[in-house]
């Protein structure tokens, strides 16, 4: 399978400031990357790197191979991007815009082309509203139709769900899954929106300060996301001793009064029976199953120790 991306040892570093610390990330062909990450976690300065919009200040990038600052800019020829916010002119229409954008890059059979774009991407052709009057919808559709109005092979997003209604979100997500499977693209996109980014990513980098903390493929994920017990009480020592003694449980403490507790039997009347036979007082006991934005949290929460007893 193709490499589209890879990326050794990337560092950027304002002053005495690492804005990105030792990445190191390959994107295959076909994949659709969700990097996640808190606002002000990389995610756009990766991003940036990616595309020459700044230098890094070492570290190894290849697009598609590449192997020199020369083949580097030839293979940004098959990369579209959509970077902090769509590029259009506001006086201008969608399709003058692409009409413009068309021209730029030497586009022949413009009007074929641009329609086929627009219908891509959703927006009707005889729309002659100004970019300035659009939606935010229709606004990231439009930064969309400029990124693939060449028809890249690599497609960078760089929050494009941000500031979208539910509804405008949905159509974001089929409009990425058929660029992905009828266009062929590949795709990299950043999002702090974790539950609509797992809809339609195929895998996922979790980037935490600048440094790339974990990736994970959804298989793995759903793999992961086991159902589990939670169990709440205010003599957590108590009860990690008992449930560890008598069933070995796996468990998790959490906070001073939690616990997860991970059986494939998922027993809580069992547990109920053990901690009540050893006079332990129960707060609350239930099921609950892990999501990507738990998963998330518990990566990079400011307090990465875990409390542990005995």
């Amino acid at each position: 399978m193709e490499t589209v991306l890879e990326i050794k040892n990337l560092n950027k570093k304002y002053k005495s400031q690492y804005a990105l610390k030792d990445i190191s990330l390959s994107i295959q062909k076909g994949e659709i990357y969700g990097l996640i990450g808190r606002n002000g976690a990389g995610k756009t300065t990766l991003l940036k790197s990616i595309v020459k919009l700044i230098d890094p200040t070492n570290g190894r990038i290849a697009l598609f191979g590449s192997s020199s600052e020369k083949t580097w800019v030839k293979a940004l020829r098959r990369t579209g991007s959509v970077i902090e916010i769509p590029v259009a002119y506001e006086s201008l229409s969608g399709w003058e815009n692409l009409a413009y954008y068309c021209k730029l890059r030497g586009i022949t059979d413009e009007k074929a082309i641009i329609q086929k774009t627009l219908d891509i991407v959703g927006l009707d052709p005889k729309d002659k509203k100004k970019f300035k009057n659009y939606s935010l919808g229709m606004k990231q559709k439009l930064g969309i139709a400029i990124a693939i109005l060449s028809r890249p092979d690599f497609l960078i997003l760089d929050e494009p769900i941000n500031g979208l209604d539910p509804l405008s979100i949905i159509e974001f997500r089929q409009l990425l899954k058929r660029l992905q499977q009828e266009q062929g693209m590949t795709i990299i996109i950043s999002s702090h929106i974790l539950s609509e980014l797992y809809h339609v990513a195929t895998r996922f980098g979790i980037i935490h300060h600048g440094e790339l903390v974990k990736e994970i493929s959804k298989n793995e994920f759903e793999t992961l996301s086991q159902e589990y017990i939670v169990l709440q009480t205010s003599q957590m020592e108590n009860a990690s001793r008992v449930l560890k003694e008598k069933n070995h449980y796996q468990i998790k403490i959490i906070a001073k009064d939690t616990m997860h507790i991970f059986d494939d039997s998922h027993q809580i009347n069992h547990i109920v029976v053990l901690l009540v036979q050893q006079q332990i007082p129960i707060d609350a006991i239930y099921y609950q199953k892990q999501d990507l934005e738990k998963y998330f949290t518990s990566l990079v929460r400011d307090e990465m120790e875990e409390i542990t007893y005995g």
